[in-house]
């Protein structure tokens, strides 16, 4: 269901050119509580300045908040932790002033209990009828259980198995491959169907995964780098970074570990 949501996004707003953001909203508005009913997706539309104009339930929930209003004409960096909201601000901005789309961004965020949660992030542009960037639309989704009834889930699954036992060492395509029996275009279309990612994306996860938990102990990082499967320390800090938007210094403190 999340991935038609998500085609549908992205065909609505490559063939949607509003004349404000006003009549927009007021166009979406008797679907909001339908958007609501989805439990594992937060979507929401910001304006030109990355604030919040509509946002469903569970983006609300994410925030610690009880009602929406609080959430309406605020940006990331006013409503998310000191440390993380700013980081979703300027990728918005980064959308906002460059176009850029940013699609199936795998991400490991923080939510009001500290705790980890991994989530796949689309973002658009939203362009006037004089084909202007007038805002962003986007929606985080839960990233979900592997689908077990897909033909090839029984080879996935080694394939998964044999990332977690080996992502402390590089991994090689031609290893992966080789343990399903498929192409690589095979593989990383039938992950993308199985597990939602691609394989390299479920490399990443598995060595940020094993990295949270020991950022939660007192390792120097640059063990913890070794730890994970990174030769080079400022490798890993750039992407940890770039999952989470944060180094691993700022996620440790984040999280209360330092």
């Amino acid at each position: 269901m999340t991935g038609d949501l998500v085609d549908s996004m992205a065909k609505w707003q490559q063939t949607t050119r509003p004349a404000s953001l006003d009549s927009l909203l007021d166009a979406l508005g008797p679907l909001l509580p339908v958007l609501d009913l989805i439990p594992n997706a937060a979507i929401f539309i910001k304006d030109a300045q990355a604030r919040y104009l509509l946002a469903n339930q569970t983006l609300v929930e994410r925030c610690g908040l009880k009602s929406r209003q609080p959430l309406l004409g605020k940006t990331s960096a006013e409503v998310f932790p000191a440390q993380l909201g700013p980081v979703y601000t300027a990728q918005d901005m980064k959308v906002l002033e460059g176009g850029l789309v940013l699609e199936s961004q795998l991400e490991l965020h923080l939510f009001k209990n500290r705790e980890p949660g991994w989530c796949l992030t689309y973002k658009w542009p939203l362009y006037s009828q004089a084909n202007a960037i007038i805002g962003l639309i986007g929606i985080s989704l839960d990233l979900q259980s592997a689908s077990k009834t897909h033909p090839a889930y029984k080879r996935l699954v080694a394939v998964d198995e044999f990332i977690r036992q080996h992502f402390n060492r590089p991994l090689s395509m031609a290893e992966l491959t080789a343990i399903a029996g498929v192409s690589a275009a095979q593989l990383e279309r039938y992950c993308k169907k199985v597990f939602h990612l691609t394989p390299r994306q479920m490399i990443h996860k598995a060595r940020l995964e094993h990295a949270h938990r020991l950022l939660h102990s007192d390792m120097a990082i640059t063990d913890v780098a070794l730890h994970c499967g990174y030769t080079d320390h400022s490798a890993f800090s750039r992407q940890f970074k770039a999952l989470t938007g944060l180094t691993p210094r700022q996620y440790r403190q984040a999280t209360g570990q330092d």
